[in-house]
């Protein structure tokens, strides 16, 4: 009879009654041999910080380095804050030069100089390749432990070669064909290695039509090429084509899933790399931030509404039937919002598509406006007998629709040719727009009918 694998909530509510009981034999075993260096880092942050603090002090301390390099951003820079050079360097020799580097820039820039004036010539010299660039490119996530060989070679040459390695580089797909002034001029896949005559040279089966990314390709687009063409690792270059790294499947899933933490958490206005368990202070000082632009946004429209108090007072059923109108062009909006940041952050938004996505937009609104305008008018006149009331508010509900269609489809674009991430200030924006349209135009149609 087969069992079913333990959960994570499982082996958390394990580890703290193991915790709770003072078995820190058990604890330590789980730790160390019984979980997974992702799920080590995973209980970690799914723990309050007292008790986090006592799991880390019983993690050997060779197994640290591959358990942080999963942690959020947080919980790295709290805990490489606390290590000596000696610690910090004893990490970095059980990593690849990439994961080095992104744990490297936790540290403030002093720290950073002193465990690289540690290390010896040839890793300090790696390390600091990958430092070069922006953590955010494709030479900030590229790997530089990458296995070369010259076209000139035969295939038993490389086998030997290949031999005397204790292991490849992870994610080993192909091997890099280079010049002696290592000028990438093609690869040789270890499928074709392995069955091809070991006494021909490595240039008559290589093979030229390579994917490269160069050194500074934005991480965003690093992982779209990858996701066109399918690939398990890719070669960077610098702007004269010479070989400098390469960039595996491991470390483009990485970008994929903070890509998308980052989307839901800007959409909140809050940090995508924030401790669960973060202190109340720096908690609430982050979000702060957004309620007070929100506040500020929420004082446009109440000041939007203040210009209406007397038809208000007037006609009760206004005040009723005012959040239909804003709510219905705030969804809509949000809906529009979305399809538009996944399409610029795919690459699928262009200048010469733009202008169809905007009519697309304004006619799927329009439709929609119509259509529950309609069904909101009816029960407007059946609520309140009054067929006025019915017309203004359908009509509102039109004008706001469409509105939200079009401002939803040309904030992203906007936003992102100012450089400013549309999902960090785009439903911000959006909703003021809405809102103060939505009221504007129920309660000016209303003064107009009614007086």
């Amino acid at each position: 009879m087969s069992t079913q694998p333990e959960t994570l909530q499982q082996r958390l509510e394990r580890l703290n009654s193991a915790l709770e009981e003072g078995s820190t034999g058990q604890v330590r075993r789980m730790l160390n041999r019984g979980l997974a260096a992702v799920d080590v880092a995973q209980l970690l942050e799914s723990t309050p910080p007292r008790e986090r603090e006592q799991l880390w002090a019983m993690i050997e301390p060779e197994l640290q380095g591959e358990v942080l390099q999963y942690l959020v951003d947080d919980i790295q820079t709290e805990f490489l804050g606390r290590m000596s050079v000696e610690q910090l360097l004893s990490i970095a020799r059980r990593l690849d030069t990439d994961d080095t580097a992104d744990l490297l820039q936790r540290l403030p820039n002093t720290m950073i100089q002193r465990v690289l004036a540690a290390m010896g010539t040839a890793e300090r010299e790696q390390v600091e390749r990958v430092l070069a660039y922006p953590e955010d490119t494709a030479g900030g996530l590229m790997d530089t432990d990458t296995i070369t060989i010259r076209p000139e070679v035969t295939l038993a040459v490389v086998q030997r070669y290949l031999r005397r390695h204790e292991r490849l580089p992870e994610s080993t797909d192909t091997l890099l064909v280079v010049t002696r002034r290592r000028e990438l001029i093609g690869h040789l896949p270890l499928t074709r290695l392995l069955v091809s005559d070991p006494d021909i040279t490595v240039r008559e089966i290589m093979e030229t039509d390579l994917v490269t990314l160069t050194a500074l390709t934005p991480e965003t687009e690093v992982a779209s090429v990858f996701e066109r063409f399918d690939l398990i690792s890719a070669p960077v270059l610098s702007l004269d084509g010479k070989l400098l790294g390469r960039i595996t499947i491991d470390d483009v899933v990485d970008v994929i899933r903070e890509g998308a933490g980052h989307t839901m958490m800007s959409m909140a206005g809050l940090e995508d790399d924030e401790d669960t368990f973060a202190p109340v202070l720096r908690t609430g000082r982050r979000r702060a931030v957004w309620l007070g632009i929100n506040l500020i946004a929420a004082t446009v429209v109440s000041v939007a509404i203040g210009f209406f108090e007397d038809t208000i007072q007037r006609i009760a059923a206004l005040a009723v039937l005012m959040p239909i109108v804003s709510s219905m062009g705030g969804i809509g909006g949000s809906q529009t919002l979305t399809v538009m940041i996944r399409g610029i952050a795919l690459g699928h938004v262009s200048r010469t598509n733009l202008r169809w996505l905007v009519v697309r937009e304004l006619l799927a609104g329009s439709l929609n406006g119509v259509l529950w305008a309609c069904v909101v008018a009816v029960i407007a006149v059946v609520r309140f007998d009054d067929l006025q009331l019915g017309v203004i508010i359908a009509l509102a509900m039109v004008i706001n629709l469409v509105t939200a269609a079009l401002v939803g489809t040309l904030i992203p674009v906007l936003l992102k040719r100012l450089s400013i991430d549309p999902a960090l200030s785009g439903g911000v924006l959006l909703t003021t727009i809405t809102d103060v349209v939505g009221f504007v135009a129920f309660l000016g149609l209303a003064t107009v009918f009614y007086t």
